[in-house]
């Protein structure tokens, strides 16, 4: 994948840089395997706001992506390479002897005419997955379950990798894209390679409307808003926020407060993410 830019004919081009979108081979989604995506607008079954500055955007169908990989033992042919709106990884089609057929993350390498397997004995080449027992220390893994059976969970956004550690009793240790270091359960599948689209971090939107089309509506700073409506509100022209470290509009620190509250699933962090913790 590579990025272009664009020659400043609008302020809106102006900085604004997009995909190539080479690797795509088809703009056609498979009929059989989308369906329609209700809008939710950040919004929770009782219709209060639970995520904010969502809502809007361009109407999209969503594409049933298959992160179990439950078809063991058959291989299956990459047909095509798709362009996905409701991720930021690219898709892979792929056709199985019987007929089947099943979208797939497309990691890195992955062409038209491969060859994938699901099964615990699977080559260690891109696309193909298998229990963590089975691979090697140093492998690059991606789209990792965290709970056995359940698909998929982990490391599965555009260009983002995990990496095999060790592995010790019934646990392996992976590196995370955060760098946290976690065990999980070795009987756990995980799909060889890193996912593709690596330049998706790359991309400059260039203007305020590509964003709404997107599904994000605006966000107002609250150095901007009165003291009744956010922490850093107030005062008479462009004022410091006054206060020991940056808040969240109700109060809470917005730097580095730690919100994971999970002591279930505590014991099998060995590395917190960021800065060696």
């Amino acid at each position: 994948m590579a990025i272009k830019t664009y020659k400043p004919l609008t302020p809106g081009q102006r900085g604004k840089s997009s995909s190539t979108f080479e690797e795509i081979t088809s703009t056609t989604a498979e009929r059989s395997l989308t369906h329609s995506l209700k809008k939710h607008s950040g919004r929770n079954a009782r219709g209060t706001v639970t995520v904010h500055h969502r809502g809007g955007g361009s109407k999209v169908q969503y594409r049933t992506i298959d992160f179990k990989r439950d078809k063991l033992g058959i291989p299956g042919r990459v047909t095509t390479v798709e362009y996905d709106p409701n991720r930021s990884a690219r898709i892979a089609l792929l056709v199985y002897p019987d007929g089947d057929k099943r979208y797939i993350l497309a990691p890195v390498g992955l062409k038209v005419g491969d060859s994938v397997l699901s099964s615990t004995n699977a080559d260690i080449r891109p696309g193909n997955t298998l229990p963590l027992m089975n691979m090697p220390l140093g492998t690059t893994v991606h789209n990792i379950e965290l709970h056995l059976g359940r698909g998929g969970q982990l490391v599965r956004a555009a260009g983002t990798s995990a990496q095999v550690m060790a592995k010790e009793g019934q646990y392996a240790l992976l590196r995370m894209p955060s760098g946290e270091m976690r065990q999980i359960d070795m009987r756990c599948t995980a799909t060889v390679g890193q996912v593709g689209n690596v330049d998706h971090s790359n991309i400059k939107l260039g203007k305020a409307g590509r964003k709404r089309w997107m599904g994000w509506r605006p966000t107002v700073r609250g150095s901007a808003m009165t003291p009744r409506d956010h922490p850093h509100g107030g005062g008479e022209g462009r004022t410091p926020i006054g206060m020991p470290g940056p808040k969240t509009p109700w109060g809470k620190p917005a730097l580095g407060y730690k919100t994971r509250r999970n002591k279930r699933t505590e014991k099998y962090i060995v590395r917190r993410r960021g800065k060696g913790k």
